[in-house]
This record gives structure tokens, sequence and C-alpha cells, in this order.
């Protein structure tokens, strides 16, 4: 392409007709077109394993996937359709060169010496990339796991659980008592408890269960030094009360958990099996191996027998001689315990039906229950223990059951220690050590089950999406070889994510996995953008000297590798600049949210800055070594046309 960015001097400048202007631009527009429209593809193509997740994560991240690939695609579009034209109006008048711009002058001076000494010493330059790949390989295998990063919801919902057979004035009593200790907290701002079952049929809570929703003051307003983990070990402190289980979590994450896996913690251990009494002695032991684990906190075991029944059995021998039946009996009975309705009453545009039974004073006591008065037709009225035999029993305070079969389960949350570890842990554990009877069989739920169906669902997708990209970079070069060359800034990408993740202290989650795959596709498009300026390097070589091994020498190529490296900066710099611009904010950024978003942006703001150093130090280097592989093999260079 003709060089018009000349020093802007009077004697230099050269007045072009609109047809010449034109010809340039379209030339121009076309060398870049493709790489870019490929480059958008790779993108889109990348956040492909975002839109096959399920389940809540992909509840959470398909609107991400969405937005950027509707917007990718109407980029794709404007790119070969509007930008020429847009081009061709504003790109008039005078052209300052590439050198007039300060910034852009400083960083060539800083980047030229730089990749000269890079294609200089080859061996130390590769070797350091590979060593920091291979340094980041361990640094990302000892981080925890965990499904999502905690969503801080600004307020605590604390669960404890009591005996099955707590009566309702004790439970009201904790209850009481609880939310007073509480509410004596500093950081609390209010302190709402609840008691068994709401009045809904969706609510299926013992009475021994209690939710207490904990409402907390602005941080600003908080003890110095104050977090919330701080708080809930605190509070945690204080609860401790005899009988009673405690369990923090947050109210969101809980009815969340609850409804997609039926378990209120983070992990639970299910237990399958035909008899309670069975699971319930499985429950116990793997209890008791589950409690010296670090990082298991709030350890409880769902009760499977403990509730108490008053069972009522009719003396069939008896009921004859006062001419009675079991309806008859069924029928007081059921009147006098469960009521019967009798009325209706009208309030408004309301109705209600109004039943009637004995007061609660006499159906909490055996005594007065069997002297409820019977009539019969052979000996007048009668006491309902004349043909009721009344006994107190054991029984399950609720049977749960999945896939036809009863289920107990042991729970517990995760606390100062990564999900992903712990529970491998306890697996281990369990495996090794629990003897379980026939036809019983346990399985882990919660986070840790949503965190192997997203892990899944990742390693099996990763693979196929990797293809795509190496055939849009075949497509975008028509070369395999180059392909290869833009997606090897893939890995060196990585490193500079997991520097960041490391560092930060963040545990590998689905939404830094995320962020991973968000980087792939801006690191293939900075390398696609390198690649194409080699490229027209080559070109121009080939159309001063010829393509052929005695005309072209290895200076001749290190020169063009180097003026098609530094003579094209600026473009390399703006595509990093704009990702890092975008995503470095959100590293200071605050409020409800932000705890979920900087385990994105780690990864991303991370690997654009190795990915970039990679393709602008190492791209040009591997590009020479293969030109020179060329030179001397064949006799002369692949020169690969970028243009359509």
């Amino acid at each position: 392409m003709k060089n018009i960015f000349k020093k802007s001097s009077e004697k230099d400048y050269v007045k072009l007709d609109n047809k010449e202007r034109l010809s340039i631009i379209e030339r121009a527009c076309k060398q870049v077109s493709r790489g870019v429209f490929y480059s958008t593809v790779i993108i889109i193509t990348s956040f492909l394993p975002v839109f096959l997740l399920t389940g809540q994560e992909g509840k959470l991240f398909h609107p991400l996937a969405y937005t950027k690939s509707f917007i990718l695609f109407v980029d794709a579009f404007l790119v070969v359709t509007l930008a020429p034209v847009l081009i061709s109006f504003f790109m008039k008048g005078r052209f300052r060169p590439d050198n007039h711009n300060p910034i852009n002058r400083f960083l060539e001076k800083v980047y030229e010496p730089t990749i000269r000494a890079c294609l200089k010493y080859r061996k130390t330059t590769l070797g350091i990339n590979i060593l920091a790949l291979l340094v980041s390989i361990p640094m990302l295998m000892s981080l925890g796991r965990e499904f999502m990063p905690p969503l801080d919801e600004q307020s605590i919902l604390f669960m404890p659980v009591t005996l099955p057979d707590i009566s309702n004035s004790e439970i009201k009593r904790i209850l009481q008592v609880q939310d007073k200790i509480i509410k004596a907290t500093p950081e609390v701002e209010q302190v709402l408890g609840k008691a068994g079952r709401a009045n809904t049929a969706t609510d299926n809570s013992p009475i021994s269960m209690i939710e207490t929703i904990i409402q907390l003051k602005p941080k600003s307003e908080w003890r110095e030094g104050m977090t919330k983990k701080k708080i809930v070990a605190e509070l945690d402190k204080k609860l401790q009360i005899p009988g009673v289980v405690n369990g923090w979590t947050q109210p969101i994450i809980n009815r969340i958990n609850m409804l997609s896996t039926g378990i209120r913690t983070d992990v639970g251990v299910k237990v399958y099996g035909q008899n309670l009494k069975d699971i319930y002695k499985v429950e116990e032991q793997i209890k008791a191996k589950l409690e010296g684990i670090n990082g298991v906190k709030d350890l409880y075991v769902e009760p499977v027998t403990g509730g108490k029944y008053l069972d009522m059995n009719i003396k069939k021998d008896q009921i004859s001689r006062y001419g009675l039946s079991v309806d008859d009996v069924n029928a007081t009975v059921e009147a006098a315990i469960g009521g019967v309705p009798f009325a209706n009453t009208i309030e408004g545009r309301e109705r209600f039906g109004i039943s009637i039974r004995l007061g609660q004073d006499y159906r909490n006591s055996i005594e007065k229950l069997k002297r409820i008065p019977l009539k019969s037709m052979d000996a007048g009225v009668i006491p309902l223990s004349s043909v009721v035999d009344f006994k107190l029993t054991d029984g399950p305070p609720m049977i749960t059951s999945e896939n036809a079969l009863l289920r107990g389960a042991v729970m517990f949350n995760v606390r100062d220690r990564d999900l992903g570890t712990t529970v491998k842990e306890a697996i281990d554990k369990i495996n090794t050590e629990l003897n379980l009877p026939k036809g019983y069989f346990v399985e882990w739920s919660g986070q840790y089950e949503n965190l192997i169906r997203g892990q899944k669902t990742l390693l099996l997708i990763l693979p196929i999406v990797l293809v795509i990209i190496f055939l849009s970079l075949y497509l975008a070069f028509k070369s395999a070889r180059e392909a290869l060359l833009s997606l090897v800034t893939i890995p060196f990408a990585l490193i500079g994510g997991a520097y960041m993740v490391y560092f930060y202290g963040v545990n590998l989650s689905i939404a830094v996995a995320v962020g991973f795959i968000a980087l792939f596709g801006i690191a293939v498009e900075t390398g696609v953008v390198m690649v194409i300026y080699l490229n027209d390097a080559m070109q121009q070589l080939v159309k001063e000297k010829g393509n052929s091994s005695e005309t072209i020498t290895k200076e001749d190529l290190r020169q063009y590798v180097i003026m098609g490296a530094a003579k094209r900066l600026r473009p390399k710099i703006m595509t990093v600049c704009v990702a890092l611009f975008g995503l470095i904010p959100v590293l200071w950024s605050t409020g409800v949210g932000s705890d979920v978003m900087l385990p994105i942006v780690l990864p991303m703001i991370g690997g654009v800055l190795t990915s970039s150093t990679h393709i602008l130090l190492v791209t040009p280097l591997i590009f020479l070594m293969t030109k020179e592989y060329e030179l001397k093999k064949f006799g002369k260079l692949e020169v690969l046309d970028v243009t359509h």
C-alpha cells in the first residue's frame, strides 16, 4: 500500500484525487475486514459453553452471553458494511503520521529495541514464556473450587433446628431468646423470626425449624474491622443453646438451594434406603465421620425418628357391647380433635368456613381426651376410654422420599475453606470408611451437585469450541500454520489470568470459568491483528525483493518482521486498551453484585496483559522462525493474502 503517512511538511504533502483516496481506503478495509470479522466470530464462538450451562448458573450467565453475542453480531455486520462508508466520509484532508502522536512515539521508542532483543535472544525469550506457563499450571491446580462466588445479599438467614418433639411454647421461648441476642448486636438493623411452616402448601418446615432473617445496617455504621464473617462467628458463639443446632446462610441462596436440590445448606449427603431406622443409623455414622473435617460447619442430621404420635386403637370387642360401630367412634374423635365445619361467615366479598372442635387445653391432655362423652344406643353416654385405648408412640417427624425411595440427609455448610476441597476430602473419607447395608446408597447434593454439573458441561464443550476457533482462524488466513500461530496465544493468556486469580485469593468457580472463556476470544482477536500486519510486511518484502531464498536474507526477514510488528503498534495497543479500560473499573466496584463480577474480570485483566505481551514479543519471534524454516526448506516464502 502506498505510504502517504510522511512528515507533514509542505514539501512532502501529496494531494490525492478522490478516486485514488477511495481506492486506498478500499484496500485498507479489505486488509483488516476479514481478520476483524472472523475475530468477532471467534469471540461469539468462545461463549458457546456459556449458552450450554443449565440450572442457576445458566440463568445467571445467559443474559451476559446473549447481550455480548447480539452486540458482536451487529458489530461484525457493521465492520464489513458501514465502517468503510464512514471512513470514506471522514478520512479527508491532511493525514498525520503515526509518530506524530507523542504517546505512540514513546511506545515505539520502547517497543522497537525490546522486540529486537527478543528476536536476538530467541531461546531466552521462549524459555521465559514457557517457564511462566509451567508455573501457572500448579498455581491453578492449588486453587480452591466452588460452584459460584457467594453473593453478599446484605442480610443473614439464621436457621437453627432443635428436637422434633418440641412443644409450641418452648419453640416460642427459644425464638424470642434468640431474637433478643441477635438484636443486641450493633450491626443488626432488624430481626424477624419464624418457627414452623408458613400458611402455604409450599413450605413444609416442621415446628422444630426456626428461620430468622437478620437485616444488617450499612457497612459505614459497623464497628471498625468488622466483616460479615465476623458477625456470623460472633452470633454463632452467642447463640449456643443446648439441643439446638445452628445454621447460617442467606435468604435468597437458601431458597434457591431448597428448590433446586431439596437441601437447605451448602452441601447435603442424601441417604437412600427402605427402612427409616436403618437410614438414621447410616446418617449418624456419616455425621461422626464428617465432624473432624476442616471447613465443615453447622453439621446436622435430618431426623427420621423422634416424632411423637398419639395412637387411638378402637376396642372392637367393646363397641359391640354398646351398640356402636367403628364409624361412630371415628366421627366423634374427628369432631373433637380435628373439627367439623358447621357454618360460613361472609365479610364483604370474602367467605370463610367455620369449624368447631374442643379447646386446646382439652386436646393437649390425654386424660381429658379419655373423658370425651360418647353417646351409645344401649348404655347412654360413656367416656371415650371405654371403647378406645390411648397410647403414645414414636415415629418419623416427617417422611421424605425421592425416586420412590425413602430418603434421609446429613447437611452442613462450608466456611473458612473452599467448597470443592472440603467436599472432596469428605467424599474420600466416606467412601473408604463407611460400610452401607445392602440396598442403601448415598448421593452428594447441594452446591456441590451444581459444581459437578457445571464442570462436566464446560469440559465437554471446550474441545469443540477450540476446534471451531481453529476452523475460523483457518478460514481467515487460509493457512493451518497461521491459525495455530494465533491459537497458541490462548495458553499464554492463561498465565496472567492464573496469576491474578491466585494472588487475589479467589477460588475457581463457574464465574472464573466464564472469565477465562471471554478471555480466549479477546486473546485470539489481538493475535489475529498481529498476524495480519506481519503478513502484510511479508507481502511488502516479496514485492520489493522477490520470493526466493537467493534474494531474501535472514536479515531482510528480521527487519520486515520488526517493521510489521513495530510500525503498526497503535492498533494492537488500542485493541488491548479497549478491553482493559472497560474491565479495570470493576476491580474497585463495591455494592451488591461486585463480589460476583470480580471473579469474572480478574482472569480477563490478567490474561489480556500477558497475552498482549506474548503477542507483541513472542508472536513475531515464532512468525520469524516459521518464515526462516519456509525459506530454508522450500526456497521461498508462503505469502498469505489476508485480503478478500
